[in-house]
């Protein structure tokens, strides 16, 4: 491998080396995030099936009937405790978008520098892949991966919440269940065990320059 192609691959190794720690830093904010969701939207669950109740319920033909503003109150009351746990699930979306920002900016520069020196390297040598070694093109196959993971798992949970409302109490009910299909979309461990390959290019990729067709 001529000496500006194994330059071009260092620099791309040290930039990707990086991204790689600050993902990792950040994955670390992600699922703190993502942790809080759970025992919220069962909050919210709750508090549906509380208001489903309160519907059902024959005011009228009970001894709460005789407070005539009591039915109007309590439902103010269990709105206004829907509204607070929907603005805490608004704090933890906006940690979750603050971290795919964060992966999406750092693996659009990393991606800049790979299309402005790609032309030193080459296609075949982008390819090239050794005995602990994947290929560049392999590594930066990762880099968007994980970029796409915090992306449209973000866009999942945004839409998830846009569509509570407490005149749909049935679907806010539901909540959990509907986070759950969602989560089980996203392999938990997809991002580590992504950035673990990105790490076996970083550390292992002068065996590229080594490599055989080198």
């Amino acid at each position: 491998m001529a000496a500006a192609e194994a330059a071009a691959l260092r620099e791309w190794a040290a930039a990707l080396r990086e991204w790689a720690a600050a993902a990792a830093r950040q994955d670390a904010a992600w699922r703190a995030a993502l942790a809080a969701w759970a025992p919220l939207l069962g909050s919210l669950a709750g508090l549906a099936a509380q208001m489903r109740a309160a519907q059902r319920l024959a005011w009228g033909g009970s001894p709460l009937g005789a407070f005539g503003d009591l039915r109007a109150r309590l439902w103010r009351k269990q709105r206004g405790a829907a509204e607070a746990l929907l603005e805490q699930l608004g704090s933890r979306r906006a940690e979750l978008r603050a971290v795919r920002d964060a992966v999406g900016g750092g693996a659009a520069g990393v991606l800049r520098l790979y299309e402005e020196r790609a032309a030193e390297l080459g296609l075949a040598a982008a390819l090239r892949r050794g005995p602990r070694c994947p290929s560049l093109a392999e590594a930066l196959e990762g880099l968007q991966d994980v970029e796409r993971y915090y992306r449209h798992l973000y866009l999942e949970s945004k839409l998830l919440l846009l569509r509570v409302s407490c005149d749909s109490l049935a679907d806010m009910e539901a909540l959990p269940q509907s986070w759950e299909r969602i989560l089980e979309r996203y392999k938990e461990d997809f991002v580590q065990d992504t950035l673990l390959k990105i790490s076996l290019f970083v550390d292992n990729q002068r065996e590229l320059c080594c490599s055989p067709g080198s």
